[in-house]
């Protein structure tokens, strides 16, 4: 029996299974090709006897192990039929006989070490003692020849056999399909990705397997690299060039090795090339040595595959090994093997996946992109894996029905699974059945999963254990297991299913295991997605953390990384989260189909997640493929609308089955989207999967990856999108062929607005093709074709088309751009649909109305010839709105050419001709050729910047229709500020070498241009030197139309610039002398240093547009009501030496210059010697009115000097002195009123100063006001101004501010105050602000008034400043702020205060005061000198104000005992109330305000009580905005019942309960002299409502009431209007703010009408409406001044009804109709209000129409000072009418005009409108103006307020 059935146990067993093997060999030979890779099946070794081949199979086997034999055994159970008495010993001796175990160890550990033995046997002198050389190399070359033939006979060992197994995958037993491979042209970079820059793929022409080595040259790289995703066959390929290897089709090569780096990464030790080949490979027979120089001597005949590099877990570096023979890792011989240090020469091929590439390959290595099938590939693949033809008319039916399962064939490995799923399924289904069975991905392969159970049982147990080692393995990166890493039953499954596949793994010389993976990636990644799913071990957080999305692969370096191979695992989750597959999964789990649709439910809500996050283009791929796996609509239209309008994919690789699913998601979106490829490998039919993609609004494909085939597919595809709008296809490599494809299909897609064929080396017939499309695309905007070759010819061709085509609005062409713009028409949908012959005619008939074409054609090297040629087509096109000819090569007659052809062409802006080489003498030709150009406004020449520039404006009869066609306010504007008015031409002539003998020529060719209008003169930058400056100051008369010296509006002013000419001084003044006898020349600005110099006449607008940043006032403004303001002429002359003689030679020229006259001089320093000559030439100057010396050092004797000046120059009004470096003076004209302003400020004045400027300044009579601040006076120097103050006649202010002031400068001041009797009021603040300023009348002032702020007095300075009080009896109220007095030192000062008789009032504000209580302030009172006749208390601000009479008058001390008595008050209390009714007996006025009568119970009210019972002469009493208790004001309601006199009673702001308002009700039934009465905001009700009517109706006297902020309601008003009719005197009436409504409105309309006294009326924040407003109107009195009714819901009736009644009142000064509704009614006063100060319309709905009555209206009411109209919808229109009337207006200080609808346009009106009147401020914040333009309008007129906050501007001392 043989040794192995002794083993088994019994004979009878081993002979069963000899038997039982026996009825199949093929089978065993199967698996003996899976379980032994390496093992020859076709040995001549073996015996031919069948039984004893298989007892030789079967040792081998048992030899592998126990694992490897269990495994076997369970296969033959599982896959043959083994009867019953036979299967149960077989499974029953596993692992039971121990003996077993140990012979079966020996007998390995033998044959390892015999094996080992063998493998170390090598002759390393294999030459031996050879006498000859020859015969050595003999043998060398036949152990070569040997190993080379052992290498062919093994690949066909492995290749040849047609039994399935090991390295024969299945694909290799039926025909293979070779998949698509595009040749990359772009360098390799392994630092960023793939390939380098713009990566490029040629297209149109395959690359077949023999044209990755092109062996027949020696140029090119011999490193390949095959790029492709998974599953698209890279492993397949690199076995199928072994095989044709092995059969002789590739006999370039001698010797080919194939590594898998996923067996590689086994070896960790260090190996050599030669241990890598032989030890690794295949080891030779003999002399390894040899062998290895053989390969080294032919290496260019040596291929190396590496197959999987992306795989590799080794480092690798760049750099190149210091040893390159020495050992080293797998990856740094790879290394050495691309870059030549290791067998140079040979031939590399390494496949990989997309993504980042480790840094040793070289970067000239070659790039293969492989692209899976295209539709004829798929079909290939399908007839061949199909055998009957009626099976592969049904495979080919359903792929043609399920287009997503056609675009799923396009990854090869899924086009096998589909392949085997259809065969599974088309017997047993109805055709047309595979849409529903396999929609995705994960469905194929669930199908393939069901398809390994024929017999209706799932092996749920076999693939949930297979999908938790497919787990495991890719979380640690692992894809080779062996025998013991597999239990045996799952790997007798997987065999027997081929999931598993087998190979030999060398670790060593002699040292062989067999390795077993996966028979794909995806299939593993399959298979763990099940286990996730399917597994009760794994719970929702473990398998949502599954759920991510891989951007791209990153490197793996270091021993201890993983690989990284879940690419689809996410997306195998998400297609198990099918609802599809629920039952699937349920039955693999064992589960109800709730617990799995739990699963599925966590993985849809992380997808979700991601949905809604900012992804980047590779991972916007990832979730698109999950989502489309799950089929759930929710979650594909939540990732559809999650998408961003803006779609990039850059740089990575894109397949058909990508765009596929992108167009399926696209499907449940409903917003267009743009879609840009820039960078990506894109396959020829990836068009194909975008057809019917009616979400797509911008297409781009940038990429050299796109070819002609692209263009044809994509040429199908285009009108299928509805919805495109714009089209790209840049850097491609398409041809003439590819583009006529396109061609022919843009005309079907007429909703396309840009197309750009940008860098695509298109020829010039091409791009004529194109163009011709253009009339066909009706909507078309854009045209790019930059980038493309065409020649000068083709470009006039274009233009030619450009001129023609009736949509091109312009044409520009610059190098490699060439762009059109288009602007089609405003078509309806049935012109659209019109014949295209038909739209052509009509576009012809309005083209000479409509049509605008811009020509840019710049540096497209166009010569003179060329310029004759576009002369004749421009010359019958259309208007030409710019032609820029820049860059050419026309040069002088070229340029002059189309100077002269400018007239004929209808250009409406700009000609640019800059860098064609014009020359001086053309200059002159250019100049004689656009003389007579009506609308020529610019020509600006520089031929050193190489600038030549026309600019136009439009003709005079389209400028007319224009202007007749435009609206009001483009009658109004200008053109932009780059541009000119028609009246004005301007030339520039700068940097062109001009010299004098050019000027006469020049100046001949420009007098025919000023004619025409305003002409300036640009000659900067030029050579024209003394010589040219006199002689243009000959020349310039010539150019002004003189003829109307006298008329300024008829003059032609010429604007000459002289900068940079090289002029002297003498020339300078001459040019003065021309501005002097020129009257046209306004404005001389000189820069003597910095050469600049500009001469100009007036400018139609107001100087602070000068600088261009606005335009200047039109014509039509002027017709429209502008006055003519006189201009002054100016003179400005800085950076230049003022010597005395120079500046007597410049004055004396400026004599016969006319006037008014404004000098500006600037200069480093001025000596006192100039400054004495300036000043003695003014006298000279009756015509100045401003010199100004800026930026110029004056010597400290200069204020002295100015000082002097009103003595020799009577004319000046104005000298202000600054700093000792700016000083400017003003003079008087004749009808100017008297009154001189000096200020000398920051000039370094002391005490020793003062006598002397003093002086000089008394012998001006009319000196008005003096500024001395920022000096240097102190104390003393103050002191000496305040005594000289008599003998300087000072009639309005003097300003002693920053002077080091102290107290002793403030009591000076109080002292002095008596013997200066002309000071009306003086103010010291020396705090932050120091501040010291006098204000003074023309005559002797009897009330003075002095306030004293921030003094910090000591208690010294207290008698100090009463005795001065004292001394000063015409100071009538003094002002103390902050001053540091305390109560005691108040008390002092009040007590010493003593006066012969008047009036004097103290007003205090101090800290303490609020704090104080009103006790302690009644105690300060009573303390004082005099009688106290007024006191005002406000705790809250801080103050308290006295009124004290002199001399006192004591009262009578019998009457004080008897009012005491009847107090009921403490010791101290009684003492206080006894002083207060001595000091106060005559008080007239008590004022309390913000006061707490609580703080101390009821004493300040009893207080108050007892002082009130005295004051027989009180008239007036304020509580306001306190505090007080019912008590306290039953106290106070007793008080002020004895006050009978009382005329002013107000008690407003103040809470009191129901009980108090009634005792102060009560308190008022007696007060019949009472005249004002204030109740406001008391929140009265009706009881106490009552018993104030009851009181009304006895105050016969009353003149004013105030009762708003109340809770009056109609029934209220109704008894408030019966009390009303006594009030025959009453003036002013406030209800404001109250719940009155019309009924209550109308019955006091109708009391109002016995009111005859009234002047102001207040009703507003009541729901008035119209009615009341009807009969308002009718009973309005006579004598009304102010009526106030905003936000009473008005109406336009009823505010019309109101204005109507006040027309032509000669009394009412202030109207106030805010927040109503006069939308239709705007007020309009036809007779005017000629007292009218102020109107608010804020908040009424007034828009531009009604806006035209209203401004109208303004101009009756010459007193008007404030109007508001914010708030509104006021546009530039009203904001025009607005400006017109502004100058007429002349008390007019205050416009709002806040929140409306003015943009910038109107902003400049009111702007113009506002330099002409007096207006102090316009408000225009939130208006739609840009913050630049408001910025710039305020910088030049301040007076417009753009700020949210009001900041008028206040006025200056001098104005």
């Amino acid at each position: 029996m043989d040794p192995i059935g002794l083993q088994l146990g019994t004979r009878n067993l081993w002979s069963w299974l000899v038997r039982l093997l026996s009825k199949d060999p093929e089978w065993l030979n199967s698996k003996m090709k899976f379980f032994l890779p390496n093992t020859d099946l076709d040995s001549r070794n073996e015996t031919s006897d069948p039984e004893q081949r298989i007892i030789l199979q079967l040792r081998k086997l048992h030899v592998q192990g126990l694992a490897t034999w269990q495994s076997f055994i369970h296969c033959v159970c599982m896959e043959l039929e083994v009867p019953l008495d036979l299967e149960v010993p077989l499974l029953s001796t596993w692992g039971c006989d121990d003996g077993l175990t140990s012979q079966l160890g020996a007998e390995e550990k033998s044959q390892r070490e015999s094996q080992l033995h063998r493998g170390l046997k090598r002759p390393h002198q294999s030459c031996g003692s050879s006498p000859c050389r020859k015969q050595y190399r003999k043998q060398q070359l036949e152990l070569a020849k040997k190993y080379l033939q052992l290498l062919r006979t093994s690949a066909l060992q492995r290749y040849g056999s047609r039994i399935p197994g090991s390295g024969q995958p299945h694909a290799f037993h039926q025909a293979y399909v070779p998949p698509i491979l595009r040749r990359a042209t772009a360098p390799l970079d392994t630092r960023g990705g793939a390939i380098m820059g713009n990566p490029r793929v040629e297209d149109g022409t395959d690359v077949s397997i023999s044209d990755l080595f092109n062996t027949r040259t020696n140029k090119g790289p011999r490193v390949t690299i095959l790029l492709g995703k998974a599953g698209m066959g890279k492993t397949t390929l690199a076995h199928r060039l072994c095989q044709k290897w092995a059969e002789g089709q590739l006999d370039c090569f001698q010797a080919l090795f194939l590594f898998e780096f996923r067996q590689l990464n086994l070896i960790t030790r260090f190996l050599t090339l030669p241990q890598l080949l032989f030890d690794l490979y295949l080891s030779p027979e003999s002399d390894p040595d040899a062998v290895f120089q053989y390969l080294e001597d032919n290496a260019d005949q040596v291929l190396l595959i590496f197959d999987g590099l992306d795989e590799a877990l080794q480092p690798c570096s760049s750099t190149d090994p210091e040893d390159p023979d020495g050992p080293g890792p797998v990856l740094a011989l790879f290394s050495g093997l691309c870059h030549g240090t290791l067998l140079p020469g040979c031939w590399v091929l390494a496949t990989s996946r997309p993504g980042k590439l480790p840094a040793c390959l070289p970067s000239e290595a070659a790039v293969v992109h492989m692209l899976g099938f295209d539709g004829p590939r798929v079909e290939e693949y399908v007839n061949c894996f199909f055998s009957t033809q009626s099976s592969r008319e049904g495979a080919l039916g359903e792929l043609q029905t399920n287009g997503r399962l056609r675009s799923l064939c396009a990854v090869p490995a899924l086009c096998q699974v589909a392949c085997l799923c259809l065969h599974h399924l088309l017997p047993d289904h109805a055709p047309g059945q595979s849409a529903a069975l396999l929609p995705t991905m994960t469905q194929l392969y669930m199908q393939m999963v069901l398809a390994l159970s024929p017999r209706g049982h799932l092996p749920t147990t076999s693939l949930l254990g297979l999908g938790e080692v497919a787990l495991k393995s890719l979380e640690t990166g692992k894809v080779t297991f062996y025998a013991r890493d597999i239990p045996p039953p799952l790997m007798a499954f997987g065999a027997t299913h081929s999931l598993l596949t087998s190979f030999c793994i060398c670790t060593g010389p002699g040292h062989q295991q067999t390795g077993y993976a996966f028979t794909h990636f995806n299939l593993q990644e399959f298979l763990a997605a099940l286990h996730l799913m399917a597994s009760p071990k794994v719970d929702e957080d473990l398998l949502t953390q599954h759920v991510t999305l891989n951007s791209r692969w990153v490197l793996r370096t270091g021993p201890k990384a993983k690989l990284d191979l879940s690419d689809h695992l996410p997306t195998f989750l998400a297609g198990l989260a099918s609802c599809t597959c629920r039952p699937f999964l349920s039955h693999m789990a064992q589960r109800g189909e709730d617990w799995v649709g739990t699963k599925q439910a966590a993985v849809v809500q992380a997808l979700k997640k991601l949905a809604t996050r900012k992804l980047t283009g590779p991972k916007v791929v990832e979730l698109l493929h999950c989502v489309n796996e799950t089929q759930e609509p929710e979650l594909a239209s939540l990732t559809a609308q999650s998408l961003p309008y803006q779609l990039p994919f850059h740089n990575f690789s894109l397949t058909y089955t990508d765009l596929a699913v992108l167009t399926n998601i696209l499907e449940h979106r409903e917003a267009p989207i743009h879609l840009d490829f820039e960078g990506c490998t894109l396959e020829p039919h990836c068009p194909e999967a975008l057809v019917g993609c009616e979400q797509i609004e911008n297409l781009s494909f940038k990429s050299r990856k796109c070819g002609d085939a692209f263009a044809e597919v994509l040429s199908r595809s285009l009108p299928t999108m509805g919805r495109l709008q714009m089209l790209g296809l840049a850097g491609s490599k398409i041809t003439a062929r590819g583009i006529s494809h396109l061609v022919k299909a843009l005309p079907l897609c007429p909703q396309l607005e840009e197309v750009s064929f940008q860098d695509n080396q298109l020829n010039d017939q091409v791009v004529l093709n194109i163009v011709e499309v253009l009339p066909h695309l009706p909507r078309l905007r854009k045209l790019d074709l930059s980038g493309n070759n065409i020649c000068v010819s083709t470009l006039l061709c274009l233009t030619k088309v450009a001129v023609t085509c009736p949509t091109i609005s312009m044409l520009q062409a610059r190098e490699a751009d060439l762009i059109f713009l288009l602007s089609p028409p405003k078509e309806t949908t049935a012109e659209l649909q019109r014949a295209p012959d038909l739209q052509e005619s009509d576009g012809q008939r309005k083209e000479a109305q409509s049509r605008s074409l811009t020509l840019r054609l710049q540096k497209c090297q166009l010569q003179v010839h060329d310029a004759e040629t576009l002369i004749a087509l421009l010359r019958e096109g259309p208007h030409l709105e710019e032609v820029d000819l820049s860059g050419n090569q026309l040069e002088d007659e070229g340029c002059r050419l189309m100077a002269e052809a400018v007239s004929q062409l209808h250009i409406t802006r700009k000609l640019d001709l800059s860098d064609n080489g014009l020359s001086v003498a053309g200059v002159h030709c250019v100049l004689r050729a656009v003389h007579a150009c009506w609308t020529l406004t610019d020509l600006h020449i520089s031929l050193l910047h190489k600038t030549v520039v026309f600019m136009f404006a439009q003709d005079p009869e389209q400028q007319e229709g224009s202007q007749n066609r435009a609206a009001f306010l483009d009658s109004l504007m200008l053109q932009m500020p780059s541009e000119l008015p028609l009246s004005s031409r301007r030339m520039r002539l700068t940097h062109c070498g001009l010299q004098a003998k050019h000027l006469e020529q020049l100046c001949k060719a420009l007098g025919g241009s000023c004619h025409l209008g305003h002409l300036h003169l640009d000659f900067s930058g030029n050579a024209l030197g003394d010589e040219g400056a006199a002689r243009l100051a000959q020349l310039l008369p010539g150019l002004g139309a003189l003829q109307s010296l006298n008329d300024l509006h008829c003059a032609t002013p010429v604007i000459s610039s002289l900068s940079e000419n090289g002029l002297s001084l003498d020339a300078v003044l001459g040019l003065a002398r021309c501005f002097s006898t020129l009257q046209w020349v306004f404005h001389l600005d000189i820069s003597f240093e910095r050469q600049r110099i500009l001469l100009r006449g007036e400018k139609t607008g107001r100087g602070i547009w000068t600088t261009g940043s606005l335009p200047d006032l039109p014509a039509a403004a002027e017709l429209s009501g502008f006055r003519w303001r006189c201009t002054p002429r100016s003179l400005c002359l800085t950076e230049c030496p003022l010597e005395p003689l120079t500046l007597t030679r410049l004055c004396a020229t400026l004599e016969v210059c006319p006037g008014p006259l404004e000098i500006q001089l600037s200069c480093e320093v001025l000596s006192d010697k100039s400054l004495e000559t300036l000043l003695h030439c003014l006298p000279q100057l009756p015509q100045l009115s401003l010199l100004q010396l800026s930026q110029t050092a004056l010597s400290p004797r200069s204020p002295f000097l100015l000082a002097d000046i009103f003595s020799l120059c009577p004319r000046v009004k104005k000298v202000d002195l600054r700093s000792l470096h700016h000083s400017t003076l003003h003079f008087r004209s004749n009808e100017e009123q008297e009154g001189v302003c000096c200020g000398f400020t920051g000039c370094s004045l002391s005490q020793e100063h003062v006598e002397s400027l003093c002086w000089l300044l008394s012998k001006c009579e009319d000196l008005s006001q003096v500024d001395l601040s920022v000096n240097l006076l102190g104390d003393g120097g103050i002191r000496s101004v305040l005594e000289c103050l008599p003998r300087v006649p000072i009639s309005g202010s003097l300003d002693l501010s920053h002077n080091n002031a102290s107290q002793e400068s403030a009591l000076c001041l109080v002292e002095t105050l008596s013997s200066c009797p002309r000071v009306q009021e003086a103010s010291v603040n020396l705090g932050s602000k120091q501040s010291f300023q006098i204000h003074f009348s023309k005559e002797d002032q009897a009330g003075k008034t002095l306030r004293l702020s921030e003094c910090s007095f000591r208690p010294e300075h207290v008698s100090r400043l009463a005795a001065g009080l004292s001394q000063s009896l015409q100071l009538m109220e003094l002002m103390l702020t902050q001053c540091c007095l305390g109560q005691e030192q108040l008390t002092t000062l009040l007590s010493l205060v003593q006066r012969p008789a008047g009036l004097f009032s103290l007003r205090v504000q101090e800290p303490w005061v609020d704090q104080a209580g009103v006790l302690s302030l009644l105690e300060v009172c009573a303390q004082a000198s005099g009688n106290v006749t007024e006191i005002s208390i406000s705790e809250t601000q801080q103050q308290l104000h006295v009124q004290l009479e002199f001399p006192r008058q004591e009262e009578n001390p019998e009457a004080v005992a008897l009012r005491l008595a009847h107090c009921d008050l403490g010791t101290h209390h009684s003492l206080l109330v006894r002083q207060l009714m001595e000091t106060c007996a005559r008080l007239q006025q008590l004022s309390l305000s913000q006061v707490n009568l609580c703080e101390d119970g009821d004493s300040s009210s009893l207080l108050l009580r007892s002082l009130l019972l005295s004051l027989s002469e009180l008239k007036k009493f304020r509580l306001t905005s306190s505090r007080v208790s019912t008590e306290g004001l039953a106290h106070l309601a007793s008080g002020l019942g004895h006050c009978h006199h009382l005329e002013e009673l107000e008690w407003s702001n103040t809470e009191f309960d129901e009980e108090g308002t009634k005792a102060l009700m009560r308190a008022l039934e007696e007060k019949w002299m009472l005249k004002r009465l204030d109740l406001s905001h008391l929140l009265l009700n009706g009881s106490t409502l009552d018993l104030l009517t009851r009181g009304l109706s006895h105050m016969t006297l009353l003149q004013s009431l105030r009762l708003n902020r109340n809770s009056i309601g109609d029934v209220d008003c109704c008894h408030l209007s019966e009390a009303l009719r006594a009030a025959t005197s009453l003036e002013e009436l406030d209800l404001s703010a109250n719940s009155i409504s019309p009924a209550g409105g109308v019955k006091l309309a109708e009391s109002l009408a016995l009111c005859r006294c009234l002047e102001e009326l207040m009703l507003g924040c009541n729901d008035l409406g119209d009615h009341t407003a009807l009969e308002l109107a009718q009973e309005l009195p006579q004598h009304l001044r102010v009526l106030r009714l905003p936000s009473s819901h008005l109406g336009p009736k009823g505010a019309l009804s109101l204005v109507q009644a006040l027309d032509g009142s000669p009394h009412v000064e202030e109207i106030s109709l805010a927040e109503n509704n006069l939308a239709e009614g705007v007020p309009r006063f036809c007779k005017g209000l000629p007292l009218l100060r102020r109107i608010d319309l804020v908040s009424c709905k007034i828009d531009n129409q009604t806006a035209k009555l209203l401004t109208s209206s303004f101009t009756l009411c010459p007193a008007l000072e404030v109007i508001l109209l914010s708030w509104n919808l006021l546009g530039d229109e009203a904001a025009a009418e607005l400006a017109q009337v502004l100058p007429r207006m002349g008390r007019l200080k205050r416009v709002d005009l806040e929140k409306n609808q003015i943009t910038a346009r109107g902003a400049w009106l009111l702007a113009e409108g506002l330099a002409q009147s007096s207006v102090q401020v316009i408000r225009l914040w939130n208006n739609n103006i840009p913050c630049n333009v408001a910025q710039s309008l305020q910088s030049q007129e301040p007076r417009l307020d753009f700020a949210f906050f009001d900041n008028q501007p206040q006025a200056h001392w001098g104005t």
